[in-house]
């Protein structure tokens, strides 16, 4: 089945960054790469890289974004804005990511613009966008390496998808009243047996005790295997005794 999800690198002139987008796509498991109009020498280094992974190995090379995006019917491309004109919605990553999960769940094809190192994407590579989307960082230092981006665009995308499809955790059932009245009455015998509950004060000593054992949040199974350590525990004692 063909990746829902198409990459698209537009000018891009580094090999190290191609490269890293290229990992970026395979750690979080995207696919189809397009590269419009590449540094040549760049490209084809990156390709004929020392163990050069799959994806740039079957990437395909195109002179416009118009022929990038071909069969999409969504084009989304990121940029750090700066002090561009936009004329299209710009959504920051984690709404950008979630429109996009919601499209590509309906069988439709989308693809992901990232421009040059150096400019971003131009307004007429951005003129093929319906919408922008942007990683938000302190405006000091607002654009990212190419490669990082990628990184960051692509795990939102596998975070916000798992956040919805992870089975919901079953919570072991809580101790029950008597479970931890069990805990507290062994715990008690400890601190007698122990000497560090005296005479004079077993009463209030037991009061604080059962009121934190009912304050912890603690599993039944928890609370069983919580209470066969501590009655070891004063089998030993009174034993060594």
């Amino acid at each position: 089945m063909a990746d829902p999800l198409r990459i698209v690198l537009v000018s891009s002139r580094n090999p190290l960054n191609i490269g890293a987008a290229a990992r970026a796509m395979s750690n979080f498991g995207f696919t189809d790469l397009r590269v419009v109009n590449p540094y040549e020498v760049a490209y084809q280094e990156a390709r004929s890289a020392v163990r050069s992974h799959y994806i740039l190995g079957q990437s395909q090379q195109c002179s416009t974004v118009a022929e990038a995006t071909v069969g999409c019917t969504l084009v989304v491309g990121t940029t750090a804005v700066g002090n561009r004109d936009l004329h299209v919605p710009l959504y920051r990553l984690e709404t950008g990511a979630e429109l996009l999960r919601e499209h590509l769940a309906s069988g439709a094809k989308a693809a992901l613009l990232f421009g040059s190192e150096k400019f971003g994407l131009s307004n007429a590579e951005m003129s093929h966008c319906q919408w922008l989307m942007r990683i938000p960082t302190r405006a000091e230092h607002g654009s990212m390496n190419l490669g990082q981006a990628v990184a960051v665009c692509l795990y939102e995308m596998r975070r916000q998808a798992a956040a919805v499809n992870q089975p919901a955790f079953e919570k072991p059932p809580v101790a029950s009243s008597d479970e931890r009245e069990r805990l507290t009455s062994i715990l008690m015998e400890l601190l007698i047996e122990s000497g560090y509950a005296q005479e004079r004060t077993l009463e209030s000593t037991e009061l604080k005790l059962r009121r934190l054992i009912h304050r912890i949040n603690i599993a039944s199974n928890d609370a069983e295997a919580l209470l066969g350590m501590l009655r070891h525990i004063l089998w030993k004692m009174r034993r060594t005794r």
